[in-house]
């Protein structure tokens, strides 16, 4: 079990990449910390896990909220004892253009996105410090180099996570805190799904994904990233510190987009 007895908190972990991990972290060992806004969606991955011989509780608080992030790192310790590991997840998808982006819009991606991450890290530092160390693996997208252009804020966001990764990363290497980040391409989540319906795809659309953006014909699987994070955040990873990678079908810079037939 490569996360034995670690305690990791997932933020947005009731679905999709979230949920993906918890599962799998606790397979692997750890006592996980399920995260969300849904107190059903939640007990039911709790549930699922201790009923699979894991170990789970559940938090419920809204990261549009400032408090709340203090507040989950507050009862995380009071009802585990210890974080050794914290995966800021959770994240609102937001569509707009320059000209369709509102300032509720932009800040609440941003607030969500940015800030709840940036909050959560200083309020586990403390105890990542009373330990002599911790994880933080932070949830981007391929999105935080530029973006589609009707997701501004969103890419904004990530963007500035991206630094926020290296800069914490930097600031507390020395510290035995380790700070990295996933920027993640297209994944087949529930949400994802329901989406592209809305967008006019229909029901089997994830079965002939564009070879475009999927060369190996189909896209990746919220496994696929939970996987990844299992690395980062066992002791086979100690000194990788303000990595930002790319999980990605093919590679961002220098990418040769070349159309093919479905």
């Amino acid at each position: 079990m490569r996360l034995k007895s670690k305690v990791i908190l997932v933020t947005g972990s009731t679905t999709g990449i979230g949920e993906g991990m918890v599962r799998l972290f606790a397979r692997e060992g750890a006592f996980v910390v399920v995260h969300g806004t849904r107190e059903a969606a939640a007990r039911k991955v709790v549930d699922d896990i201790i009923g699979a011989k894991g170990r789970a509780i559940y938090i419920i608080g809204s990261l549009a909220d400032p408090a709340a992030p203090a507040k989950i790192i507050q009862e995380v310790i009071a009802r585990c004892g210890r974080i050794d590991g914290l995966v800021n997840n959770a994240a609102i998808m937001t569509r707009g253009t320059l000209e369709k982006t509102d300032l509720e819009m932009f800040d609440r991606t941003i607030a969500v996105n940015l800030r709840a991450p940036f909050l959560l890290i200083r309020e586990a530092l403390p105890h990542f410090r009373k330990q002599g160390g911790g994880r933080v693996l932070n949830i981007g997208s391929v999105n935080a180099y530029a973006g589609e252009r009707n997701q501004l804020a969103y890419s904004v966001s990530k963007g500035g996570l991206m630094t926020l990764t290296r800069n914490i990363a930097d600031a507390y290497g020395v510290e035995g805190i380790r700070v990295n980040q996933f920027n993640v391409g297209w994944t087949l989540t529930p949400n994802e799904f329901e989406l592209k319906k809305k967008e006019g795809l229909g029901d089997d659309w994830p079965s002939h994904p564009s070879l475009e953006f999927a060369p190996s014909g189909r896209l990746l699987y919220p496994e696929d990233i939970a996987w990844a994070a299992v690395y980062f955040l066992s002791d086979e990873a100690p000194l990788i510190n303000g990595t930002v990678m790319e999980l990605e079908q093919f590679p961002m810079i220098g990418r040769m987009q070349e159309r093919r037939p479905n």
